[in-house]
């Protein structure tokens, strides 16, 4: 699995419980997995709400995972080291250079939450 479908799958993985404090966002997650047509996206707010609500269960509210792809990557219970962040780039077709600089970094976390409003839950076939 791509490092991106990893942070889907912790992310929409947790939609039911996540669906108490977002409300249709269940519902726009299971439509896009079982609808079987294009993904319903979702506003960032509606994306944040279901990670706050992990961070919440988890009692990780210290991460700084509205800015931070390596807090994010970490507070979904996954590998945040540098190689992680290079396939993480790779997969999202970042130019610059792998070297784990602010630049990317902030550039990683800025598409990520970007391809995860887009999605809908659903990793696109291209980020397989």
């Amino acid at each position: 699995m791509s490092i991106f479908g990893s942070i889907v799958s912790a992310i929409f993985g947790t939609a039911k419980a996540a669906g108490e404090v977002v409300s249709g966002t269940v519902s726009a997650a299971t439509a896009a997995v079982s609808g079987g047509g294009k993904p319903k996206p979702m506003s960032r707010e509606e994306v944040e709400a279901m990670i706050q609500k992990i961070a919440n269960d988890t009692g990780h509210k210290d991460y700084n995972w509205k800015q931070s792809i390596v807090d994010l990557m970490k507070l979904l219970n996954l590998d945040s080291n540098l190689n992680a962040r290079k396939q993480l780039a790779q997969e999202l077709s970042y130019t610059g250079a792998l070297d784990g600089s602010a630049q990317m970094n902030v550039w990683l976390h800025q598409l990520v939450m970007v391809k995860l409003m887009e999605s809908g839950g659903v990793v696109p076939d291209s980020l397989k």
